[in-house]
């Protein structure tokens, strides 16, 4: 089976409102609630993988004024979401749902459960109402709806993912095929970009500079893009391509991750990789002379792909920082193409780029994650920079393969196999702040 990039926009590029993990959470309540009309619910059981447990501990629900947690965001889906809307399930939510969405957590009628031995995304939603029980299974995928159940019996709904209750999701067919390509084969899919993908490509520049504009503006969040952009202006640092490129990505994240309600253009399933898929790029156009549009969006292309390529091979959630690894080598595969390289120069930049931030962990989603995306976007340039300048790292160093391939591959083997125990060990620590706040 084969793919075209339009097929992979499709499947990997998609706007999100809030950060993906909260709103899984949110979607598998929303539609469990579907099945019980009536707007009230007794009791709300949610079970979770490390990962998504990890990932929404801490992040800012948008549009709740700053409110987080496991248990506040399937409240709010159930109150107030619509699983329609898939990964913006969130939009409607008013101060009405909160409230009472707070009420139902401070009353302990959302239990949650860690499934410490589940691999993989998995969110389940059971939710009780008298002797009604409804309940959602989300597998693989943030908005992969696999199964839903009114009182033990299967319902056939369009919230369903493609191929019913049983069906594998459409990502894993696209992700075996993409790890058969080489990295030519990745720049080659660009080359059949018609004007609907350029405008999609351009729809997703335009909502996360929505976002940078937002942070940039009110300090939103850790305020890490506003404090770069401060500093430069006082004179303290230089306003150079690298600086750029890290205030504006780390502007939107600082958004972002306070909850404001704007969407983000995601990639490979996280709103953070698209900020970083996207933005540096949009903020290196400016010290290019002579690029147009279309080339732009091209090379945001490309880092679409190379990010769903280094996904394909770490999976979706890791103990690796994957807006550092994979939509930072995403990202500097496009600079790398904007500033007129070529196959061999995007191969250089990201080797120099992995063997930088391979060793960057994921400690769940929240405000710090600014400085780790402004760590991407300025690592983004300056190997691409390097690549184009002939410093290219060595096949003998560390994990660094004889090809871009071979390198993209070992870093997957990095998060797969090398860093469970890391990604353990990084949720215990999680989970004990959290007991001892309590």
């Amino acid at each position: 089976m084969s793919f075209t990039v339009k097929d992979v926009l499709k499947l990997q590029v998609a706007p999100a409102l809030g950060c993906t993990e909260p709103v899984a959470i949110a979607l598998g309540a929303a539609a469990a609630m579907s099945l019980l009309p009536g707007g009230e619910f007794d009791c709300i059981e949610l079970a979770l993988d490390p990962n998504v447990y990890k990932n929404a501990l801490a992040v800012s629900i948008p549009g709740t004024g700053g409110h987080c947690g496991l248990d506040m965001a399937a409240a709010l889906g159930a109150y107030g979401g619509d699983p329609s809307l898939r990964l913006e399930v969130l939009r409607p939510v008013a101060p009405e749902h909160v409230e009472k969405a707070e009420r139902a957590r401070k009353d302990g009628k959302v239990e949650v459960t860690l499934l410490k031995d589940r691999h993989g995304l998995y969110v389940r939603n059971v939710i009780r109402r008298g002797d009604d029980v409804a309940e959602s299974v989300i597998e693989g995928l943030h908005d992969h709806i696999v199964s839903l159940k009114l009182n033990g019996r299967d319902v056939d709904s369009p919230l369903l993912a493609k191929g019913g209750p049983k069906g594998e999701s459409p990502l894993a067919a696209m992700e075996a095929w993409l790890k058969e390509l080489s990295l030519s084969d990745l720049m080659a899919l660009t080359d059949h970009l018609d004007e609907e993908d350029f405008a999609f490509l351009q729809e997703g520049v335009d909502t996360n500079l929505r976002l940078a504009e937002q942070g940039l503006k009110y300090g939103l969040g850790l305020g890490v893009g506003k404090t770069l952009d401060r500093l430069s202006r006082l004179g303290l640092i230089k306003k150079d391509m690298m600086l750029a490129a890290r205030i504006l990505a780390s502007g939107a994240a600082d958004a972002r991750m306070s909850g404001i309600p704007l969407p983000a253009m995601s990639s490979a399933g996280s709103g953070n990789h698209g900020l970083t898929a996207i933005l540096p790029i949009w903020a290196v156009k400016d010290f290019v002379e002579d690029v147009d549009r279309n080339t732009v969006l091209e090379a945001i292309a490309l880092s679409h792909i190379v990010t769903a390529y280094i996904k394909a091979h770490t999976g979706r959630l890791s103990a690796i920082c994957g807006c550092s690894v994979a939509a930072g080598a995403g990202a500097t595969a496009g600079i790398t193409f904007l500033l007129g390289g070529d196959a061999h120069h995007i191969a250089g930049a990201i080797k120099n780029l992995l063997e930088d931030l391979a060793g960057i962990i994921c400690d769940g989603a929240k405000a710090g994650c600014a400085l780790k995306l402004a760590t991407a976007a300025g690592t983004a340039v300056q190997a691409a920079l390097f690549a184009l300048h002939g410093v290219n790292v060595m096949s003998t160093d560390g994990i660094i393969g004889h090809s871009p391939e071979d390198t993209m591959r070992n870093v997957g083997t990095l998060a797969t196999d090398g860093m469970i125990e890391t990604d353990k060990t990084i949720l215990n620590i999680m989970l004990q702040k959290q007991f001892s706040d309590v």
